[in-house]
């Protein structure tokens, strides 16, 4: 069976640059190479929707002159893989609190969704200064504004409405989520949507995953039972 939904934590590029002696921003480059071909292949096979751990809301924490070459990077990738985006088909959407980005890269994000946004082959979510703490934070607040406003009573608050209010609205539970570079923790990444997911960690560093092993964690989804609680 083929999840609709697989997220993926892009875990290792530093520690592969570290390797091979390139600078850790080599190994995010390389990543992003990476995400292309899995984003190919997952839309291949039928997979509707991935998203993408790329930037959380914690990464500021390291040395601004990393914080300014991964953005860097990201303005390169975001105007250089526009039109191959929209030639394959995809559709492109960015999760996280963009405001504390510069207003160059926010002009980019916006100018990639409203190119893709008719696209239908596969809807790729990019996580970028995403930590869902913020993120549930934010939709509580939203909520609160509504309930103040008169949209709707407490009461009305469910797990649908919710849903509505989150970076993921519209999009279907994450059922599968693979995490690379041999740790196992969710690190702050979706931990609503992730409830009921499968969980999956592989050793193989971001930059040498290769299709094979992205088969090996459907192929362990495929032998999961999952009762959701039932």
């Amino acid at each position: 069976m083929i999840p609709k939904h697989i997220a993926i934590i892009l875990d290792g590029n530093g520690r592969w640059a570290q390797n091979k002696g390139l600078s850790s921003i080599e190994g995010h480059r390389k990543g992003a190479e990476v995400v292309e071909d899995i984003t190919e292949y997952a839309r291949d096979i039928g997979v509707s929707h991935l998203t993408f751990y790329a930037f959380s809301t914690e990464n500021w924490k390291r040395i601004p002159s990393w914080v300014s070459d991964y953005f860097k990077l990201l303005a390169f990738f975001l105007k250089s893989k526009k039109d191959k985006l929209v030639k394959e088909n995809v559709k492109v959407t960015f999760i996280g609190d963009r405001s504390p980005l510069h207003p160059d890269i926010q002009k980019l994000m916006i100018d990639v969704e409203n190119a893709t946004k008719h696209c239908h082959g596969i809807h790729v979510l990019k996580a970028i200064n995403y930590g869902s703490h913020d993120e549930i934070i934010r939709a509580t607040r939203m909520i609160a504004t509504d309930v103040q406003g008169g949209v709707f009573e407490p009461s009305a608050i469910t797990n649908e409405l919710f849903n509505q209010y989150l970076d993921t609205k519209g999009t279907p539970p994450v059922d599968l989520l693979i995490r690379t570079s041999g740790e196992k923790r969710l690190s702050n990444f979706l931990l609503w949507q992730l409830a009921y997911s499968e969980l999956v960690f592989t050793d193989v560093l971001w930059p040498d995953f290769r299709r094979s092993d992205f088969d090996f964690a459907l192929s362990e989804f495929s032998n999961r039972k999952r009762t959701f609680g039932g």
